[in-house]
């Protein structure tokens, strides 16, 4: 053997024993990540619940997925449903998941080898004013393919993956998030609308009552037993809660509208649907909500906020690792020739592989100055996920307070309500008989009409709260890896 050769194959023993240490290492170091690794933040001391005691609320470990069948309304039941299929807020929030994933796929597929293959045929003549000999055209074929793999040694790569994960869980909880608040809005607007409905009937009702007062004193007016301002009373009390009814009339196409826009249906199915006059669902006294700390961890906003202080903590290990300097490894294999009947010849192949390092030595106060953004934005995600964590202790806490209270309200217009109509009863008789003045009269029948309408109000917010309160307990939304299940079905072809 010659000492040319000899010097070859040390050559070859040389690079192959660089490019394997490169790989061993690259192997032998996957736990070498620079920056932090997260740590969830510890949320006990944050989550504090007020010590008050509702008698009218239990706390107990309960089921919320589907808190809208304790109102046992069909009519709310398929609204929610129909919401959850057509809402298009909730098919924006699922697209999101969707990039999300795919943008997962692209930060994963890092890790692997990147393969590219070329071929070509292509005809040419060189100058023959330079290469006097060049007076043919020539071909050449051409076949390879080009791979590149960086080796991660300082976790560059794993933590944009780790940033990219925590992406992918932040868009499933902004998912739930909006599902939550669409299927509360949902059932709000339904309990309004029942609520209106209620306050149209009761003015219908007291519309006759008036008018069968206002003939009342008309008669006796004709009789010379009443005066004629007995009569103009009666007729401005009727007057006044005919004026009324538009603004109810207007109020409940605003539901209406409102609905239509969450579930996608049109105005005219869902007066059609929902004109048959039904009182507002209430459940039974004494409700259970769950325990308040362990529903608030479980708030997808709360888990949204977590989601994306970790994503934010990943990239601070991005950051850093531009300080050091990256590996990657090149290797080429094809086949070229001049001619298509030696193509595939041992002659005609070509390959090279070797290590490359890119460092950017000469930009390390941009690299630093990077690192501290990354920071100083990870510090704003750990306050955002500690406000979060505030705002939905005062939610819990502001609607428990708000059910309770309404609750209460309701039972004291209850008794009103009585009150009233014994009050209007009686006013009426002592009337007729001409033993009270029609300002009796006119004050019981306006008492009544307030106390009614006020019951109808505080019975549609009473209902109106416990959809806060389940809200605010993050009721309505499954687990990820359910849900996570479907979008692979659905994303199946």
């Amino acid at each position: 053997m010659t000492a040319s050769r000899q010097q070859q194959h040390l050559l070859k023993f040389y690079r192959c024993s660089l490019l394997c240490g490169i790989v061993a290492l690259g192997l032998l170091l996957p736990g070498c990540m620079v920056g932090p690794d997260y740590q969830v933040p510890d949320a006990q001391e944050s989550i504090r619940i007020s010590s008050i005691v509702y008698p009218d609320v239990r706390f107990e470990q309960t089921d919320l997925s589907h808190w809208w069948d304790i109102f046992e309304d069909p009519h709310l039941s398929a609204l929610i449903r129909r919401g959850e299929q057509e809402n298009l807020d909730i098919k924006k929030a699922l697209a999101r998941v969707k990039e999300s994933r795919a943008v997962l796929g692209i930060e994963d597929s890092a890790l692997y080898p990147a393969v590219d293959a070329n071929g070509a045929i292509a005809w040419g003549k060189e100058s023959e004013s330079i290469f006097p000999d060049a007076t043919s055209v020539a071909t050449k074929y051409s076949l390879s393919a080009d791979a590149s793999w960086e080796i991660d040694f300082f976790g560059r790569i794993r933590r944009s993956i780790e940033a990219a994960t925590a992406d992918y869980q932040a868009s499933w909880e902004d998912h739930n998030n909006v599902l939550i608040t669409i299927r509360a809005e949902i059932a709000t607007n339904y309990l309004l609308f029942r609520s209106q409905q209620a306050q149209l009937e009761t003015s219908k009702k007291n519309i006759i009552s008036q008018r069968d007062m206002l003939n009342l004193t008309e008669i006796r007016y004709e009789n010379g037993i009443a005066t004629y301002l007995d009569v103009a009373q009666a007729t401005r009390v009727l007057a006044n809660t005919e004026a009324d009814m538009p603004v109810i009339r207007m109020n409940l196409m605003k539901s209406i509208t409102a609905l239509s826009v969450l579930t996608g249906l049109t105005s005219d199915t869902l007066r059609l649907q929902l004109q048959e006059l039904q009182p507002v669902p209430l459940p039974a006294p004494g409700i259970a909500i769950g325990i308040p700390a362990e529903r608030i961890r479980q708030r997808p906003d709360v888990k949204l906020a977590e989601r994306r202080l970790a994503a934010q903590t990943a990239r601070i290990g991005v950051a850093t690792a531009d300080l050091y300097p990256s590996f990657s490894l090149l290797g080429t294999l094809g086949l070229a020739s001049f001619s298509a009947g030696n193509f595939l010849d041992s002659a005609s192949q070509i390959y090279g592989v070797g290590p490359t390092l890119r460092w950017n030595i000469f930009d390390m106060g941009r690299i630093r100055q990077n690192i501290v953004i990354q920071d100083a934005r990870t510090e704003q995600a750990l306050y955002g996920y500690e406000l979060t964590m505030l705002k939905a202790i005062k939610e819990v806490e502001d609607s428990m307070t708000g059910y309770h209270e309404q609750q209460q309200r309701l039972i004291a217009l209850k008794r009103s309500v009585s009150a009233s109509q014994d009050t209007l009863d009686m006013s009426t008789t002592l009337y007729k008989d001409g033993l009270t003045p029609f300002q009796d009269v006119l004050d019981a029948q306006r008492a009544l009409l307030d106390a009614e309408s006020s019951q109808d109000i505080a019975t549609g917010n009473s209902a109106i709260q416990l959809v806060n309160l389940y809200k605010a307990l993050a009721g309505g939304w499954t687990s990820q890896a359910q849900e996570d299940n479907e979008l692979s079905q659905q994303s199946t072809p």
